[in-house]
């Protein structure tokens, strides 16, 4: 699978994927569906097992966004059952609980009657702390979950391990799977039932009216009486949805261990940022497994050289886990924070109701993206669904005013970036394989030196709102601290909300680069014009 110059999965590296052709011309259907990551897919599968016609499209390939970058568990909400309780009541977590069971249960049972070998596994769950003084949280939460309707107790430790967690709650019948492997079988299901899928196909608009809706890419439109939005974040809201949630980068490390010498357990702590555990087995493997363990997040953006992120989750991992062998697998991926926990599924707020977003998956989102599908197939297909309210994309963050001050309050300070010097005064700096910002009069410059020496030279301000992008040496990519942009070397989207890529530049530096172009020459180095 192409990983645009980033990391690559454990799921990349054991799936293969199919895959389809770019569309070109003008089709005409029920449902355009934006996205091919679990969200997408499943819509699109839902709907046309409703008997919608429906064309699915993804700017790259199947699973190639955040989907094939998750750690693949169903588990608990992210944002605790007694915060929802305290925040919105009784009932809204009860209500947020059941779309969690049933959306496990609905990948299961397509799992089951489609034939789809994705590994997945019923599992139980454990919430530890990760400090003693955390165990009143755990109090609290077992109150709220089992108010809510999970099936939860406490117990003294996690069973199995090779260090004590401590007290720690235990959920039943929680679920993993492999995300590719799913995916994969989805989309073969999918068309099979007569949807159509087309890749390498980027949506740059969505014009018309509650009526009909068109969808512009660069290979040609797509007429549809409904359009559903789900690329992990919404690229046609130019701000709305995009004030009340923000982007996090998450890690996962993947360590070889002895065959079952860790339990085949899902567990998460109350850190902050927590860490998540749980264990693969690759196929065809009867000697070992892979731990897989994630977290140490950060805003995306915000921290230009974040290998020492892996560093941190091998050291906590290895302290707990001493029977650990080499490091595997590295990966990050992008995780939506909403300012209030809870995602953002259904209706887009700036449109005419014939517009549907799946977006804020926290770190629930192969969860959230089943949820989203199952709530708007009901939408589309006009009947009532009852999460509709809780996930409503139009609500305001007025439980979650705190977190959207302070993350309106962050977004706001980076703009002051603008009048700050660059990080290097000449492109001789910037290393191989390596990149930074530098100011050349009025802009700032975004200069990649590639391991041939030749420069890419593109224009640091993000197309989405103008922020300026920050080198990620980790993904080797420029990434907006605003609201998660992502570019890639040649200044191409890897994440939206930008529409369009970072604009070419010409370097203007007297006398000879080493190793690379000069002048104009070293723009065109990128994209091509």
């Amino acid at each position: 699978m192409d990983t645009h110059g980033g990391s690559i999965s454990v799921w990349m590296a054991t799936a293969n994927v199919p895959v389809f052709s770019p569309l070109t011309g003008y089709v005409e259907t029920d449902v355009c569906v934006i996205g091919a990551g679990i969200g997408g897919l499943t819509c699109a599968y839902l709907l046309s097992q409703e008997g919608k016609e429906v064309v699915l499209i993804d700017s790259m390939e199947i699973g190639s966004g955040e989907t094939g970058r998750t750690t693949a568990h169903f588990f608990p909400p992210d944002k605790r059952y007694f915060e929802l309780e305290r925040a919105f009541g009784v009932d809204y977590a009860r209500l947020v609980a059941d779309s969690f069971h049933q959306a496990t249960d609905l990948v299961e049972a397509i799992t089951r009657n489609e034939g789809i070998d994705c590994e997945f596994e019923r599992l139980d769950g454990y919430l530890f702390s990760a400090t003693r003084a955390d165990t009143e949280i755990l109090v609290r939460e077992s109150h709220a979950a089992r108010s809510a309707g999970a099936v939860v107790s406490m117990v003294e430790r996690v069973p199995g391990l090779s260090f004590d967690s401590g007290p720690c709650l235990r959920f039943r019948n929680q679920a993993q799977f492999h995300p590719l492997k799913y995916l994969s079988g989805l989309a073969r299901a999918f068309t099979a039932s007569g949807g159509r899928i087309f890749t390498q196909t980027r949506a740059i608009d969505v014009a018309g009216d509650s009526t009909m809706r068109e969808v512009q890419t660069h290979g040609g439109k797509i007429r549809a009486k409904a359009v559903v939005i789900a690329t992990n974040t919404p690229f046609n809201d130019r701000v709305v949805v995009h004030t009340k949630q923000a982007g996090y980068r998450t890690y996962v490390i993947g360590l070889r261990v002895p065959k079952d010498s860790v339990p085949r357990v899902l567990m998460w702590d109350t850190g902050d940022p927590y860490h998540y555990i749980r264990l693969q087995t690759p196929a065809g493997q009867t000697g070992h497994d892979i731990l897989l363990v994630g977290g140490a997040d950060h805003k995306v953006g915000q921290d230009e050289h974040p290998e020492h992120r892996y560093n941190e989750l091998e050291s906590w991992a290895r302290e707990r886990y001493p029977m650990s062998g080499p490091v595997e697998f590295k990966w990050s991926g992008e995780v939506m924070e909403p300012a209030d926990g809870v995602a953002f599924l259904g209706c887009n707020p700036m449109d005419a109701g014939n517009v549907y977003v799946i977006t804020g998956d926290s770190g629930n989102g192969m969860t959230h993206c089943t949820v989203g599908a199952m709530l708007i197939t009901d939408l589309i297909m006009g009947r009532a669904n009852p999460w509709t309210a809780v996930y409503d994309p139009s609500r305001k963050p007025l439980h979650g005013v705190t977190e959207f001050a302070r993350e309106q309050a962050n977004t706001l300070s980076r703009y002051r970036d603008w009048l700050t010097g660059g990080e290097v005064e000449s492109a001789r700096e910037v290393a191989p394989g390596e990149g930074a910002i530098m100011r050349q009069g009025t802009k700032k410059l975004a200069v990649y030196r590639n391991h041939d020496g030749g420069l890419h030279v593109l224009s640091a301000a993000c197309t989405h709102l103008g922020c300026v992008v920050a080198w990620n040496s980790a993904e080797k990519s420029w990434d907006c601290p605003c609201h998660a942009s992502r570019f890639d070397v040649n200044g191409e989207i890897l994440h939206g909300p930008a529409m369009k890529p970072l604009s070419l530049e010409v370097l203007n530096e007297a006398g000879p680069i080493a190793g690379g172009n000069q002048g104009e020459g070293a723009g065109d180095q990128g994209r091509p014009r």
